[in-house]
């Protein structure tokens, strides 16, 4: 028996039933890129958790809307075409197709829509009209637009925060505040930068009015998950709530936030100077290997990043592929997609993946003592509990997003070596021993230890 869908919501720190607004459906809004560089596997993390839960979600039978943004517009964004000496708008559109690329190579799935910040500067406009005529933002006449946070009933209520312990940002013009704790909606023009014209002056939108203009605008007053990162609770979305709720919107219903990969113990972001980049991490391992370890741990976990355990993790992705693979080989046919009681019942609580992850390595001993006794009518059904997982987590080797794209050195390797245990095992099942000794001793030779273990044979270089 599965038990319903349990949820924790950053907002009231608890974990409970997930009711949906309107039953059978499901909006999210997750907070997407800032294309100012290359993506690392920080911004990664989030598309793949968010990914895992939208992927659940439609397995549970939720029609799901799901709202990732491209801010295309920012301070970061400008100050970088400035150094590369290009557009800002070329900024933009380099480093999004830079995060498309790193989204594909993981199989997170594209969302329903992508809205960008700079497409959606009318309804930004309408709201700040809406916000001042109820009396919560106000325009100094400078060409700025601010928020009146002391205006607002509730604020800081996401992160449980005081309004009077705020500190303003060092950077923080506070010649046109009413308070130094208000929030620009809408900046003035500087010489030389882009700008957008409002009744207000020429501008451009400050980074928190995008968010609630754009999920306004295609999910309604009201929606169900809102996510992103920890680091966007203050003061990215509790900025939202305010704006929103203000405006006189429900917003979002329920608040999940995917925890950091740390290095050392720390955030991984460009100012540590220790950000590892997507495109260089597929240089060593594949799309899908570095997908499994990043969904591995629980996404509200911190997950310290090494590439020592990013070996292990996909060493251990290819003994659970190898065992579907040679599974197929002896069904002779298609392993089938199952979800089992266990797993839904891990992911049901609050996307246990680890919990998960348990029930696949125990499938997986089912599944290798029923190849050991040649047993094919038990092979199929472990089988295709494994694929059931592997298809929720984003991991399913046999799906087209992992083979539709160009072959790689690694993926030669990985075939040849594989092809190679392959035939060491029938010759050991022969008892052509002399046979499995020298396949062995050649892969050793150049440099490939190999081990047999009760759940399959492994390799390393």
């Amino acid at each position: 028996m599965t038990i319903d869908l349990q949820l924790y919501n950053t907002a009231d720190r608890k974990v409970s039933v997930f009711k949906p607004l309107t039953p059978g459906k499901v909006g999210i809004y997750l907070c997407g890129a800032t294309v100012q560089a290359p993506p690392h596997i920080g911004h990664i993390r989030s598309g793949v958790n968010f990914d895992i839960l939208r992927r659940w979600l439609s397995a549970s039978g939720y029609d799901v809307t799901f709202i990732r943004n491209v801010t295309d517009i920012d301070d970061k964004i400008l100050h970088k075409a400035v150094h590369e000496e290009i557009p800002w708008w070329a900024v933009a559109m380099k480093y999004e197709r830079a995060f498309s690329d790193a989204y594909a190579a993981l199989n997170v799935l594209p969302p329903t829509y992508e809205p960008r910040a700079t497409g959606h500067i009318s309804q930004m406009i309408e709201l700040m009209q809406l916000l001042i005529e109820r009396g919560h933002a106000y325009a100094p006449g400078n060409g700025d637009v601010y928020l009146d946070v002391r205006s607002l009933k509730s604020y800081l209520t996401l992160s449980n925060q005081k309004l009077d312990d705020l500190q303003p940002a060092e950077d923080a013009d506070l010649t046109h505040k009413r308070d130094p704790r208000d929030f620009a909606l809408w900046k003035a023009a500087k010489p030389g930068d882009p700008s957008w014209p409002t009744p207000w002056g020429p501008g451009r939108p400050g980074w928190h009015l995008e968010c609630s203009a754009m999920a306004h605008a295609y999910l309604g007053e009201a929606f169900d998950i809102h996510g992103g990162g920890l680091d966007l609770i203050f003061p990215h979305h509790e900025n939202e709530i305010a704006q929103s709720e203000s405006a006189g919107w429900g917003f979002a219903n329920i608040w999940m936030h995917n925890a950091w990969v740390t290095t050392s113990g720390e955030k991984m972001s460009k100012s540590l100077g220790n950000s590892l980049q997507v495109h260089e991490i597929l240089k060593k391992v594949r799309g899908i290997e570095l997908r499994w370890y990043l969904g591995s741990a629980h996404y509200r976990s911190m997950l310290e990043f090494s590439f020592e355990a990013l070996e292990e993790a996909s060493v251990n992705f290819r003994r659970i592929e190898a065992f579907l693979k040679r599974a197929a080989g002896l069904i002779g046919g298609e392993v089938g997609i199952e979800i089992a009681p266990e797993f839904a019942n891990a992911m049901n609580d609050d996307l246990a993946v680890p919990q998960g992850l348990a029930f696949i390595s125990e499938a997986m001993k089912l599944g290798n003592n029923a190849i050991t006794a040649n047993d094919k009518n038990e092979i199929a059904k472990p089988a295709a509990y494994i694929r059931g997982a592997l298809s929720i987590l984003g991991c399913d080797p046999f799906d087209a997003a992992y083979s539709g794209g160009s072959t790689t050195d690694k993926d030669v390797l990985d075939g040849l070596v594989e092809l190679a245990i392959e035939q060491r095992n029938a010759a050991r099942a022969r008892k052509d021993f002399a046979a499995s000794d020298l396949i062995r001793d050649s892969l050793t030779k150049i440099g490939i230890t190999i081990e047999d273990t009760p759940n399959g044979t492994r390799w390393n270089i």
